[in-house]
């Protein structure tokens, strides 16, 4: 490998690159080189400032890791460096409890129906902060209602309808709220070709025939919000009806400037409406070029003497544009069209947060009730919007709407159905993944939209561990000054390098690294398992943390032990330096010796049975013929009572197989004489296994003994006396048997008759039944013949005939 390359890429590590970064936990993916970047990395991460943590050949960045893992790797939790984010609440107005008929009248400012109000949020990389907010609509809230007119020839009929508008209005509104204010202003299209005709008769009076019209105009406020609805009525009476050449209208250049002139139009901080009445529809952004305007609309207040004076300099809105200042205006849009213009407006509608559609009759005289019912379908919705959000912070909703039904994502924002005086609640988590770049405060506010109300949400973030503040620049721990030691660790000025800033990038010289990195004079740098930086092994990281390479050169590790059952070390014991340390009562290259000897027990409570040897907690079976975890199985061997039977009965009763060789092979066990069964040993009594025998012997004599192992003795308890079976008695036999020979004769009679007797009452009744059959005269005999027989000569006749 090129030495200069391999410098570069120790360089790199140190100075925070990503060169052959293994995968693996994301704290030590990261290699943070102070506690301010770990704690950047996730909420998981901290930092160990114990100066003494790191073991040889351990890069500064191993001070990051899991919180777990720094325990487990013995740094003091006094010592880990973890701050966390925090929630303080620094207005709290609760939300109004006011009834409609309530004597005392607040002002809107008085009225609060979003809690709480202003927060400070303390963010941390990676941990979000979450709060409630709580939002109920107030009785009796004011609302200020602007009606904006579509005043081109074919609303003239609309007109007549709407010039009584205000007193029904404030009438029917009075159901709703006390305080309501109404407005109205009209517009038409943009006083150029071609959306109007620009000859000196049509621009005084645009409509043909006798009908008596006023000049064009783009947009005219003719009365700011009042509580007057007689005032309403008389200026709106006066208005007169004007004309253009297309079809679509001007509409959007009025709604524009509804909406940004707030003094003009007088506009409260309370519930804001604007009804869009009209029988046609739009021109939008990019219209305008057909008249010659190129200059995009501007979004400020253009009003003169209450008219709109650049409707031939600037372009029409975009409905994005028209979006974004209804929202910051808090506006309602409630667009009253006729059928033929449903669809478009409904597509509109799903553009514009918090408006409606209602369908005008062909003459507006359905106005309140659309009016009414547009309002409540608004006022029933809640829907929460947020500003522009830092780089690197995300924000999510979570909504608990009336009777507990809950939203998340799109519908975490919203709560539909509210009626008034119903409280619903929003949890809001704030997330941040990163520290702005300038590290100061960030300010966000949450309303809901239509609504002035809104939270004030200030962001502080955390940036830096606090041990950062105590750093010690220029410290002598630093190599002669050239570091800040901080948290524990160095951290380099410009141009240093190494763990304690003791190299200068400049400085630094191949033909040292290698020296300083090489064990033995060998030939691989840091035995291939780290980088030579500044002339010291910085050990590589794994994808696991709790493996890790040590020692000056990286020549050690924690890993590579040998294994037993697929355990590092047998699972007894650690890992160091290639080398198991086994714990106690285990021994073995693997620590898979075990020095106990109670996995070798057997039942009878001997060491493998008695016939073998404990070897590392397994039985060594000595005799072949026994198997098992404790030699106890034999599958060739007879069993115990077996086994013993012809040394029991030799010895009890002196009788059997062994008679004659009794005394010199079955000499091995204590035997003890019983008077009956009831005398012998139970298990249940005793502390070591019992054996339970019943035997024959050759005159089918039972016996009856138990056999056991005490104390390393064997004993022997047999029932003193044979259980023989009685002899055969022969005359109840003889009885029995002739009893059955005749007892089975009589049965075999009875048998005989009961056939015999069925047999012919079958032949008796089929002879009346062939008696009833017969068809000849009962008068006389059917097999009598007469005796009677004539003859006839042949020739009798001819002799007679010749004479």
């Amino acid at each position: 490998m090129d030495l200069r390359l391999l410098l570069i890429a120790s360089l790199s590590a140190v100075l925070g690159g990503s060169w052959a970064q293994p995968e693996g936990s994301i704290c030590i993916k990261a290699n943070a080189q102070s506690c301010g970047e770990c704690i950047q990395v996730a909420e998981t991460c901290g930092w160990c400032s114990d100066e003494n943590f790191l073991t040889v050949g351990e890069s500064k960045s191993a001070r990051c890791d899991d919180l777990e893992s720094l325990k487990n790797r013995n740094c003091d939790v006094t010592k880990i460096e973890n701050p966390r984010g925090s929630i303080t609440t620094d207005k709290n107005k609760p939300v109004t409890n006011r009834k409609k008929d309530m004597a005392e009248k607040l002002k809107p400012e008085q009225i609060t129906q979003i809690q709480p109000q202003k927060l400070t949020l303390t963010l941390r990389s990676g941990e979000p902060q979450t709060f409630e907010l709580k939002f109920k609509r107030a009785e009796d809230y004011p609302i200020d209602l602007y009606y904006l007119m579509d005043l081109s020839f074919s609303m003239k009929d609309d007109l007549e309808n709407v010039k009584n508008l205000g007193t029904d209005l404030m009438r029917e509104m009075q159901e709703i709220t006390s305080d309501f204010r109404i407005g109205f202003g009209s517009f038409v299209e943009k006083t150029v070709m071609p959306y109007i005709s620009t000859t000196p008769a049509r621009l005084i009076n645009p409509c043909t025939g006798n009908q008596n019209c006023t000049s064009p105009f783009s947009y005219k406020n003719v009365l700011k919000l009042t509580e007057n609805g007689d005032e309403f009525n008389r200026l709106v009476s006066q208005q007169q009806i004007s004309g253009n050449l297309d079809s679509p209208e001007g509409g959007f250049d009025a709604i524009m400037q509804v909406a940004v002139c707030e003094e003009h139009i007088g506009w409260r901080n309370v519930t804001r409406l604007l009804v869009f009445s009209t029988d046609a529809g739009f021109h939008f952004a990019g219209d305008g070029k057909l008249g010659g305007i190129v200059l995009p609309n501007d979004g400020k207040c253009h009003l003169e003497n209450n008219m709109y004076t650049m409707s031939h300099y600037y372009d029409y809105p975009s409905i994005a544009h028209l979006v974004q200042k209804l929202s910051d205006h808090n506006i309602q849009t409630i667009f009253a069209v006729t059928e033929e213009f449903q669809p478009v407006y409904k597509e509109l509608k799903n553009l514009i947060p918090k408006s409606a559609v209602g369908t005008l009759s062909s003459n507006s005289s359905n106005v309140i009730k659309l009016i009414i019912d547009a309002y409540n379908s608004l006022s029933s919705e809640v829907i929460l919007e947020n500003g522009r959000l830092p780089e690197g912070v995300s924000i999510t909703y979570k909504s608990i709407c009336k009777n507990g039904v809950e939203g998340t994502g799109e519908n975490g924002r919203k709560c539909s159905n509210i009626s008034i005086g119903d409280e619903v609640s929003f949890r809001i988590s704030i997330e941040s993944q990163k520290c702005p770049s300038h590290g100061k405060s960030e300010v966000i506010k949450i309303k809901p939209l239509g609504f002035t109300e809104e939270v004030e949400i200030v962001l502080n973030f955390i940036c830096d561990c606090q041990c950062a503040a105590e750093g010690q620049p220029n410290s002598d721990k630093c190599h002669e000054g050239n570091g800040t030691f901080e948290c524990g660790a160095c951290k380099c000025n410009d141009g240093r390098i190494g763990r304690l800033c003791e190299c200068s990038k400049d400085e630094v010289r191949t033909e040292d690294l290698d020296a300083n990195c090489r064990k033995d004079n060998g030939t691989d740098i840091c035995s291939n398992n780290g980088d030579c930086v500044c002339g010291t092994c910085e050990c590589k990281k794994r994808e696991n943390p709790a493996e890790v390479y040590s020692g000056k050169y990286c020549e050690c590790d924690n890993f590579n032990c040998d294994r037993s059952n697929n355990k590092l070390c047998g699972g007894h014991g650690r890992c160091e330096c290639r080398k198991c340390i086994c714990d106690a009562n285990y021994t073995g290259s693997a620590c898979d010796c075990s020095l106990e000897t109670s996995t070798c027990l057997a039942k009878n409570g001997q060491i493998c049975n008695g016939r073998g040897t404990c070897e590392c907690g397994i039985c060594k079976c000595t005799n072949p013929k026994f198997q098992g975890p404790t030699c106890e199985i034999c599958p060739t061997c007879p069993g115990v009572c077996a086994e013993h039977k012809d040394c029991v009965q030799c010895r009890a009763f002196d009788a059997g197989e062994k008679k004659d060789t009794c005394e010199h092979e079955c000499s091995y066990f204590e035997l003890i004489k019983v008077k009956d069964r009831d005398k012998l040993p139970q298990p249940t009594d005793q502390s070591f296994p019992l054996t339970h025998c019943k035997e024959r012997d050759a005159n089918d004599c039972w016996f009856y003994y138990t056999y056991a192992i005490r104390n390393d003795t064997k004993e022997v308890y047999v029932v003193e006396n044979l259980e023989c079976p009685a002899g055969p008695d022969i005359i109840p036999i003889v009885a029995g048997v002739v009893a059955g020979i005749v007892l089975i004769g009589l049965a075999l009679l009875l048998i005989w008759k009961l056939l015999m007797i069925i047999h012919d009452r079958r032949e008796f009744a089929k002879f009346e039944k062939e008696k009833m059959n017969a068809k000849w005269d009962t008068q006389g005999n059917p097999i009598y013949k007469s005796p009677i027989n004539q003859f006839q000569n042949p020739s009798y006749g001819n002799t007679a005939a010749a004479l």
